[in-house]
């Protein structure tokens, strides 16, 4: 029975007078012994309480002929009401005037703001079951992405073409980046309205339990996305290498996801709509993309363009990855790679080039040759990578960064989330700042 399901009850006869205040007790025998005991019938066991209570309220009087409002002020319940609430005055009362609610355990929210985040982050979780649609069209932009990818590429060479490959294979991986955010975005602005509507003005629950638990429901969904993306790509392009590199490379996987995940949600947190956000995400992605290091080495870089590679977290994402993948890998040259020359008369290859070899690395196949000495300018890919400025030694680095990239993320998604749609921060109250801040600014545009 709905009834059952309250502690106390306060019931309100016509004209807003108390005719009840207290505990309503198990199967509501407090509350109907309160009636009886004051003179009303006595309630048969197939009556509901409920109808019981309103019928012989309804009727005005009690046997006695008194009124129930009459009742309730001479009663014993209504004293011991009366004096809980001159011990509650008294304790206010004695209270120093100045103090503080929170430290009284008062807050503007009913609910602690990690129980507001733990319940907030499954309701957001139960919101996103669901949504089916978007759950298997993030998962299948992974799959269908890794795939294409993969076969597009697919059995990387071991020659310096190979390398290449597996080099464009990761910068084409990173252009899955953009779709993800168009994806995310409308999810989240549709969720926000909602928490804006409704959510917000009722103080049901903080703004920063919603946007962090916005955030954290959509990290497993990334990490299944990584998984299945390395699965459709990696081994595709690359084979199968020992488990050390495999396990880092799908962890180097997941994190990119969730980085496009937090950097979608920095974007969108202050702006009004998906469409402004889009624009704002494209441009950051394109020069982020751009200048990783990729399209051009960062050696070849003009001297202010080289900040942009140092920022961009594609740099350190693809370091990692490449770094990874094709660390000692041994390179094959293909004919066309070869640099074919004859020896001075009486000398092998091997005699004529021992200097070279030793100083400038690389490999001779046949250093017992007098003619058409075969030489590939590189033996391992390292050497290859070193030139673009990645390093196997940099991958536990590279993906640390990655983390700090993330964390940069969240932090300025709340900072924005607050000076934007909590704090309401736009171009007048800067200009005021301004005008507060510049000597004479105020009395020049007065005059």
């Amino acid at each position: 029975m709905l009834f059952q399901q309250f502690d106390q009850l306060l019931f309100l006869a016509r004209g807003g007078k108390t005719v009840y205040f207290g505990p309503v007790g198990d199967n509501s025998s407090t509350m109907l012994e309160y009636f009886e005991s004051n003179g009303a019938r006595k309630c048969a066991d197939s009556e509901n309480p409920a109808e019981y209570m309103l019928g012989i309220v309804n009727a005005g009087k009690n046997d006695k002929g008194q009124d129930w409002f009459d009742v309730w002020k001479q009663s014993n319940e209504s004293k011991q009401v009366q004096v809980e609430l001159e011990r509650i005055h008294k304790e206010k009362a004695n209270e120093p005037s100045g103090a503080d609610d929170s430290s009284q355990g008062h807050s503007e929210f009913a609910m602690p703001f990690w129980l507001q985040l733990t319940q907030v982050t499954y309701r957001v979780f139960q919101q996103y079951w669901r949504m089916p649609a978007y759950i298997l069209a993030k998962w299948g932009l992974g799959i269908v992405s890794g795939l294409f990818i993969g076969f597009s590429f697919y059995g990387a060479k071991t020659s310096l073409q190979g390398m290449q490959t597996v080099i464009y294979s990761l910068f084409m991986i990173c252009t899955i980046f953009s779709s993800l955010a168009q994806q995310i975005m409308p999810v989240f602005v549709s969720q926000r309205s909602l928490y804006e509507g409704r959510e917000r003005p009722s103080k049901s629950y903080s703004w920063k339990a919603f946007l962090i638990a916005n955030i954290i429901v959509e990290i497993p969904f990334m990490i299944v996305m990584g998984v299945l993306t390395y699965a459709s790509y990696f081994y595709a392009v690359v084979g199968v290498p020992d488990s050390a590199t495999q396990g880092t490379v799908l962890v180097f996987c997941i994190v990119f996801f969730i980085y496009a995940s937090t950097f979608t949600h920095m974007v969108i947190a202050g702006l009004p709509d998906e469409t402004t956000a889009s624009a704002v995400v494209v441009l950051l992605f394109a020069m982020s993309l751009t200048f990783c290091g990729v399209m051009q080495p960062p050696t070849a870089l003009p001297g202010f363009w080289i900040f942009m590679y140092r920022v961009s977290p594609f740099t350190y994402w693809i370091g990692g990855m490449a770094g990874t993948q094709l660390h000692n890998r041994q390179v094959v040259c293909s004919t066309s790679e070869l640099s074919i020359f004859n020896p001075p008369s009486g000398q092998t290859c091997g005699e004529y080039l021992m200097k070279y070899v030793t100083a400038a690395g690389g490999q001779l196949l046949n250093p017992e040759a007098t003619s058409d000495c075969s030489y590939c300018s590189l033996k391992v890919a390292d050497q290859y990578l070193s030139t673009a400025g990645i390093s196997y030694s940099d991958r536990w680095r590279n993906f640390g960064i990655m983390w700090a990239f993330i964390g940069f993320n969240i932090f300025v998604a709340t900072l924005m989330y607050y000076l934007v749609r909590v704090k309401r921060w736009n171009s007048a109250d800067m200009k005021a700042s301004m005008t507060k801040l510049i000597p004479g600014k105020k009395s020049k545009a007065s005059n």
